[in-house]
Formats: C-alpha cells, sequence, structure tokens
C-alpha cells in the first residue's frame, strides 16, 4: 500500500505552485491513497491531488477556515482530524495548529494516545520531521511547496520575520504500508534537485 504525504500548500498566496519536479514523480495509478495535512487553500490544489490519487483523505487547516475553495469543495474538509487503518497500522492525521506548543513532542504524544494510533502525521510547522517515541511514529511531512511559516516556531518562541515566498525546503513523504512495517521515503528539493531518505517503523505486536 503506497501512501502519499503531504500538505501545507499555501498556493497561491504564499507559493504559485507545487515544485514541477515533485509534479513530475506524483503521476496517476502509482498511489493508492493521499493523507493531506490541510491549508491546500484553493479548489485547484484539492482538484490537482484528486488527479494524482482518487482515494484522498484531508483534514482542515488553520488557512482553511474562512469557507476557503477547499471548505466549499470536499465535506471531508470540514473535519479536523480522520484516522485511517491499514491492516494492523492505524494512522490518524490532524493539520497540527490545535497542538500546543505548535510541534511538541509531548502534546502531539498526548494527541496520538487520544486518537489511539500507531502513527500520527501532522503538519503546520512547514518543517519536516519523523520519530518514534513511546512506541508510535510522528510524521510531518513538512510544506510541499515550500511555503514560508510565519508563526512562532515549537515551544511558542517567536520565528524570525520572513519575506512572503517560498523560503522553506519543499518536501513531501511516500509510506509503503507492508503489514505492521511502514517504509517511508522523505522527499525534499534542495538546490534544485531531489534528495530522497528512507526510514522504517515497525508496530510493535503483542500476543
Amino acid at each position: 500500500m503506497l501512501v502519499l504525504v503531504i500538505g501545507d500548500f499555501h498556493v497561491p498566496h504564499r507559493c504559485i505552485d507545487l515544485p514541477a519536479k515533485f509534479k513530475k514523480l506524483l503521476v496517476p495509478g502509482k498511489i493508492q491513497q493521499i493523507l493531506c495535512t490541510g491549508n491546500l487553500t484553493s479548489r485547484e490544489t484539492l482538484d490537482y491531488l484528486r488527479t494524482v490519487c482518487a482515494d484522498l483523505v484531508v483534514v482542515r487547516g488553520d488557512m482553511d477556515e474562512g469557507g476557503a475553495a477547499v471548505g466549499s469543495a470536499a465535506t471531508q474538509a470540514q473535519q479536523h482530524s480522520r484516522v485511517v487503518t491499514h491492516g494492523a497500522v492505524r494512522i490518524g492525521v490532524i493539520h497540527g495548529h490545535q497542538v500546543v506548543p505548535w510541534g511538541d513532542q509531548r502534546a502531539l504524544g498526548i494527541v496520538a494516545r487520544g486518537m489511539d494510533v500507531d502513527v500520527l502525521v501532522s503538519g503546520h510547522t512547514h518543517r519536516f520531521e519523523a520519530y518514534e517515541h513511546e512506541g508510535r511514529f510522528f510524521v510531518n511531512p513538512g510544506s510541499a511547496t515550500g511555503a514560508f511559516f510565519s508563526g512562532p516556531a515549537a515551544g511558542g518562541i517567536a520565528a524570525e520575520p520572513v519575506v512572503p515566498g517560498c523560503d522553506t525546503t519543499p518536501s513531501f513523504v511516500l509510506m509503503d504500508i507492508q503489514g505492521p512495517t511502514v517504509v517511508m521515503y522523505v522527499y525534499q528539493l534542495v538546490d534544485g534537485d531531489v534528495r530522497v531518505e528512507k526510514l522504517d517503523y515497525t508496530k510493535r505486536l503483542y500476543d
């Protein structure tokens, strides 16, 4: 089962479009499901994701709030959290703005336990992260477009001011789910080149 984990596009307000090199990789017919952390902020972005894969699970981001195109285009985009199950693995999806402090490991752990998930996908910080904590795995795919982040960093520390534009490393994650094991391929656009890193997580199975 190949699952695309992606989000924080902010098109067209903070970035014009998904990087062309990413679009060449995300071809229809290869991916079985998309988990989107929200902040698409345009109907066109939602429609594009549906051309990549019809099975689209998307949650509502803080910038999708005001009845943006996404909210009117899909009922599920009104939801702030979703849970999907693939075999033995339960995956939760949130945007992340409801977690305080944003991106905080302990706070995310509380959310994961409350949702009773093995893997928690979150976004909002525009920064890729992946780590195992207390037997669960946490993934933040970052911003697919490299859109700037204008809020405080994790821990409540104010981020440096930024100018509008794409100044964050664009990234997304592909999950290959094989039984209790999730193999993750992290795609990042660095200096015009796509770099790929491999990670894996295996759910602990108890008798």
